[in-house]
């Protein structure tokens, strides 16, 4: 808290860049996304810090979860890419 003021503004400093996201998600795609670079460097400065039980894709899918990255399919009613051809 003293650090960053939020748990919240601690995570978001390891929002992805999205030009650096696939530009069209699918399926195949997405199997092959269980890490990044960005839920690994989490893991690493949560691991620094003390915390236990934070793997690269536990945090990922926590990502997933707190909205930093949105991985809904390509035509998925709820991505940002729902119509995009």
């Amino acid at each position: 808290m003293e650090q960053f003021g939020s748990l919240s503004h601690y995570v978001w400093r390891f929002e992805p860049n999205a030009r650096r996201r696939p530009k069209k998600l699918t399926w195949d795609v997405l199997k092959a996304m269980a890490t990044t670079p960005e839920s690994i460097a989490l893991s690493k400065d949560l691991r620094t810090r003390g915390w236990t039980f934070v793997g690269p894709t536990t945090m990922y899918a926590f990502m997933q979860a707190m909205g930093l990255v949105n991985d809904h399919p390509h035509g998925c009613a709820f991505s940002k890419q729902k119509g995009r051809v």
